[in-house]
């Protein structure tokens, strides 16, 4: 028994081979690490390389040769560097799914299950193509959520934007008018308090705007840690309205991830365990979480998922009459597609209403400043 240093098992052989040595066995000495960093690629560019490479397998090209045709394609740099990788360590003879699993950030857990359960039931390439669709759907709901929000942050921005300059810029050049007012006591309260706040914004508005970066960035952090986040998803299904859009949102996700590992032959605790995780809330997921010990003592999914609060009933009692047909696989993905179209009306009739609100609200900002500023000059009419 002796060890050799080498890239790869072939190379491994290659060199004792040069010394006349024949080797009974191979072994690799410990985890071989991946020689390049795990890098973010976008979920559009993934189902490219998803599709492609379910498309080549299907039309009998070989698995390192379709690897090898979509790397030689992409124009993407760091795609071309992580197929690289994949494809060194598949050529070394490691499987298609380990070989992903060195990239966490690239290929998602639930695809690589899917294509592990695919190479071991020999359908990869079916495998692949679903992973595509999936994903493909995944990125189309992502996409209508980011545009539906986006013209409400806009409104958002411009409103902070109109107040600030109007603050900063505008109420300033009423201060030495009104100034004689203040002197006698007869400054209406509106029209003090606003030119307080413009002056409290010039002198002190880069320290707001600090302190308010810091919060920021300290409640990102504790986000980020897994109390944080427990509470953070348990405030989100506490918004009004909101709620019911957030609640659909993980149970979509959670019923689509279920069903598709379901169908490429995923055992039903496994799938579980992946599908929590992609629920994307820690509440629900704490709740898929008991419902699987259930299961694994015996008990159907309808069962017990039906003690938590957050499934409706009517996808509880869909469930337990898909197990009882044995089409879970198929009904979960149903369910999935429900809830997206009930989702997407929602966020629309939600993004509706926040338009003409926050407008509402910047109009009446305005009109707040511009009374405040109005009460001294019809109160000196009067006088006069």
């Amino acid at each position: 028994m002796g060890v050799v240093s080498a890239t790869s098992e072939r190379e491994a052989i290659a060199t004792l081979g040069s010394r006349a040595l024949f080797p009974v066995e191979v072994k690799v000495d410990g985890q071989r690490t991946t020689r390049v960093r795990s890098l973010r690629i976008s979920g559009q560019m993934m189902v490219t390389v998803y599709g492609q490479l379910g498309s080549l397998l299907r039309s009998g090209v070989p698995l390192l040769r379709s690897l090898s045709v979509i790397r030689e394609q992409t124009s993407h740099h760091d795609l071309n560097t992580v197929l690289e990788d994949v494809c060194d360590h598949v050529e070394d003879g490691i499987s298609l799914a380990d070989a992903m699993s060195q990239h966490p950030l690239v290929f998602s857990e639930i695809a690589i299950s899917m294509i592990r359960a695919g190479s071991e039931g020999g359908f990869l390439e079916e495998a692949l193509e679903r992973i595509a669709t999936f994903s493909e759907r995944q990125e189309e709901l992502r996409s209508r959520v980011i545009g539906a929000l986006a013209y409400p942050v806009f409104l958002l921005v411009l409103c902070s934007l109109i107040v600030t300059g109007l603050l900063i810029f505008f109420v300033p050049s009423f201060e030495e008018i009104f100034s004689r007012l203040r002197e006698r006591g007869e400054l209406p309260l509106a029209t003090d308090l606003l030119l307080w706040a413009s002056t409290a914004m010039q002198s002190w508005g880069w320290v707001l705007l600090l302190v308010l970066l810091m919060l920021g960035i300290l409640l990102r952090r504790w986000i980020n840690t897994p109390d944080g986040r427990y509470a953070f998803d348990a405030a989100k299904l506490r918004i009004p309205v909101a709620s019911r859009i957030f609640q659909s949102l993980a149970i979509s996700r959670f019923c689509r991830v279920l069903g598709t590992l379901l169908r490429n032959g995923v055992p039903i605790l496994r799938s579980l365990e992946i599908s929590r995780s992609a629920a994307g809330n820690r509440i629900l997921s704490a709740a898929i979480g008991k419902a699987a010990e259930h299961i694994s003592a015996g008990q159907a999914l309808a069962e017990p998922i039906s003690r938590c609060d957050f499934f409706p009933r009517d996808v509880v009692e869909i469930i337990a009459v898909a197990e009882e047909a044995n089409t879970l696989d198929k009904v979960l993905i149903e369910i999935a597609d429900r809830l997206d179209r009930n989702t997407t009306r929602r966020l629309d009739l939600l993004v509706r209403l926040i338009e003409p609100i926050m407008l509402l609200i910047l109009a009446s900002i305005v009109l707040m400043i511009v009374i405040a500023l109005l009460l001294p000059v019809l109160k000196m009419s009067s006088s006069i």
